[in-house]
């Protein structure tokens, strides 16, 4: 363990405070920018940062996305297949681009540090609010609320049951986070591995077991975007959509950078892994799916409204346990997806108290534990609120087109960053720079587009939450230039 918690001078220079910034980057932020010092403790190696990020991803998607990327590729097994690959792709490409910006300035909050130094620091400040009071609590909510409505059709819970207990289970991982991130990153490893356990034995069974021989043939694809006036890139895209939500919660490991050991080589490795060993296991699963299944019950399940595609592969291939090892598997996802956000979320708003411009406790550690207290209660409270205010769909669109801007940005920034600091050492690069940054940067601009036309209400909050942010950033500028008027 490298433990340099009390190491003096560590946030001597808040990053970005626009109070200290000159025209050019002076050596004292540059130094605080790649000091590998620390106040947490370094205790996530490789496997958990691969389990942070497998943990977030892997949630109940891929137990019901398939059916969606199915149905957008006009049931066509082969095109659909290629759209998790390349869905996959993208998410490994934007993962580079945070591997970059994250092994070369190794500070806790991730994108914040990265959007304060690309662009201003009220930029990184509204991403960070937006996480704060949206992305975070929002995300954790939902996964609980999912979490729960699985158990419901087990349990015969109430629909009030479901919320009481979605607000218990917040609680619960809240609790042990507290604790230090040893012990959270501990039960990430520990859910991490329990979780695959059912999806591989399904997997496995429906790998050997299966005899259905699926057509991967991309023949009928043309044919269908000729009657549905559409076209195979269209389509492609329609379908990447979908799958590209499955993969969500590769953006989170950044925030955790300054507890991980080696983090200019273990970031980018874990990264790399983690998103690679997903786009994997995705792409195998919903070919197992097409192993079991014959293509018309496939269809027909789907056009009737049923999009559980594993669950019934688990039946056929397991007998009647399947259904409950298929259960089993996607509650142990959820409580991993749950438990890594409840550890990664925090780090942000701890970045935010020390640049300046948000309320001071939020910047301080618990003594003992190291881990920022009262951003992981308050996180707790408003993910408990928003359980009570919002449905599980309400929730996930809300989510994710918040997020989708601010991600745009955290990829442009990785050519500004370059101009702007071409003396950081950089120990990892992104691949095929420059041209692989910007087909993701017009990929996701695409998607973000397209997610505000179909959902106008959440898009508008996706705009006018940052826009508070900004004036928060700015009462919070004004109190500092007051207090230094008085001291100084």
């Amino acid at each position: 363990m490298n433990d340099e918690r009390n190491l003096t001078g560590i946030n001597a220079i808040p990053v970005g405070h626009p109070h200290i910034r000159s025209s050019a980057p002076d050596a004292g932020r540059i130094a605080e920018l790649t000091t590998d010092r620390t106040d947490f403790k370094r205790e996530i190696g490789v496997f958990g940062g691969v389990s942070v990020i497998g943990g977030i991803m892997i949630g109940s998607g891929i137990f019901y996305l398939g059916a969606y990327v199915l149905q957008r590729t006009g049931m066509n097994s082969g095109l659909s297949l290629i759209c998790w690959i390349v869905a996959g792709i993208i998410s490994l490409f934007g993962g580079l681009c945070y591997a970059e910006l994250g092994c070369a300035m190794p500070r806790a909050g991730g994108s914040l540090v990265y959007l304060n130094e690309a662009y201003h620091p009220v930029v990184g400040f509204m991403s960070g609010f937006t996480t704060f009071l949206i992305g975070g609590p929002g995300s954790i909510a939902a996964v609980a609320i999912a979490m729960m409505t699985v158990l419901q059709s087990l349990l015969g819970i109430s629909s009030d049951g479901v919320k009481i207990g979605a607000i218990v289970l917040i609680i619960g991982t809240t609790v042990y986070n507290l604790y230090g991130v040893k012990l959270a990153s501990t039960v990430q490893n520990v859910s991490m591995i329990a979780k695959l356990v059912p999806i591989v034995i399904i997997l496995a069974a429906a790998l050997f077991a299966g005899s259905q021989t699926p057509d991967l043939s991309m023949s009928s694809a043309s044919t269908y975007a000729a009657d549905n006036n559409t076209s195979v890139f269209g389509m492609m895209a329609l379908a990447i959509v979908a799958a590209l939500w499955a993969y969500e919660g590769w953006t989170n490991l950044n925030t955790v950078t300054e507890e991980m050991r080696n983090p200019k080589r273990n970031l980018p490795l874990a990264l790399i892994i983690g998103i690679g060993g997903v786009t994997l296991l995705y792409t195998l699963f919903n070919y197992a799916i097409m192993r079991v299944l014959p293509h018309s019950t496939m269809v027909s399940m789907i056009n009737s409204g049923d999009v559980y595609l594993g669950t019934a592969v688990a039946r056929q291939v397991l007998g009647s346990a399947g259904a409950m090892v298929i259960s089993v598997g996607m509650i142990l996802a959820m409580f991993g997806s749950l438990n890594g956000m409840t550890l990664a979320f925090p780090r942000m708003y701890y970045a935010m108290a020390k640049e300046g411009h948000f309320f001071q406790s939020f910047g301080r550690l618990h003594p003992v534990h190291r881990t920022p207290t009262t951003a992981i209660l308050v996180q707790c409270v408003i993910s408990c609120a928003l359980v009570l205010m919002r449905n599980l769909d309400q929730l996930t669109n809300l989510v994710v087109l918040s997020s989708m801007l601010f991600n745009i940005l955290v990829i442009i920034a990785v050519p500004i960053l370059r101009r702007k600091y071409p003396h950081i050492e950089r120990p990892y690069k992104v691949w095929f720079y420059p041209v692989s940054v910007i087909i993701v940067a017009a990929i996701f601009i695409a998607l973000f587009i397209q997610g505000a036309v179909d959902d106008p209400v959440n898009g508008f909050a996706g705009f006018i939450v940052p826009a508070a942010g900004a004036v928060v950033y700015w009462l919070f500028d004004r109190r500092n230039a007051r207090e230094e008027q008085i001291n100084g």
